[in-house]
């Protein structure tokens, strides 16, 4: 995993599957609601360091919404690390249960980071559960959350990842406009993966399209997190 700062630009296209025939019978349908997705991104950047070396990416993915909470989808995207013996794919799969109460939400569920192809040795598997609460002030949307992994990226052990968000809406300005903050902080137990990550976005969606300008940063050079994942 490599660092810079820099400006990450994506563009998301959705489309939603639903068995229902109808679109008022989509939530009463047994079998849930579809939801594809499809990115393309001048960088792969997860908790502030690239997984491409700074290199386009194109993702994308697949989610099932129960209707009552309950939720499962999965998700790839090309990545490089350039160690020898590693795949070319990151495909992830995730569950879990959310909700809301009034302008209360709330998220617990677990992802796994799979990497086919990639040579056993390198340990690159891993998991991770969460929980995520937030809440909606209306003119500021907030939510925090707490992630962690018995055996993180690499065999470097137990991990904890806390991370913070901050969305303020513009719909006042333009429809579908927002911008946010965001703040995480990575500890990996008897290591030196102690870091903070942070970044600032502007994010505009338009129906099934959704473009993401964001400037990312932590706070440690590349060399230094390169080493304690070797």
């Amino acid at each position: 995993m490599l660092t810079r700062v820099g400006v990450l630009v994506t563009g998301l296209l959705i489309g939603a599957m639903a068995p229902a025939v109808a679109a008022d019978e989509e939530a009463k349908s047994p079998y849930g609601t579809f939801t594809g997705n499809v990115a393309f991104t001048n960088d792969y950047v997860y908790r502030g360091y690239t997984q491409t070396m700074e290199k386009a990416a194109v993702q994308g993915g697949l989610d099932w919404d129960s209707g009552v909470g309950f939720y499962l989808g999965t998700w790839g995207s090309n990545m490089k690390f350039g160690a020898a013996g590693e795949g070319s794919m990151e495909w992830d799969v995730y569950g879990g249960y959310k909700g809301a109460i009034d302008k209360f939400t709330y998220d617990v569920g677990a992802l796994a980071y799979l990497y086919p192809g990639t040579n056993k040795s390198l340990n690159y598997n891993w998991w991770e559960a969460h929980v995520v609460v937030g809440y909606d002030f209306g003119v500021v949307q907030t939510s925090a959350g707490v992630y962690y992994t018995p055996d993180y990226f690499g065999a470097n052990g137990n991990g904890m990842y806390y991370t913070g968000k901050v969305l303020v809406p513009l719909a006042s300005i333009v429809e579908g406009l927002s911008v946010d903050g965001t703040i995480g902080r990575t500890d990996v137990k008897g290591t030196a993966l102690d870091y903070t990550d942070y970044s600032v976005g502007i994010t505009y969606a338009f129906k099934w399209f959704t473009t993401d300008v964001r400037y990312y940063d932590t706070n440690v050079r590349s060399e230094e997190h390169t080493s304690e994942l070797q």
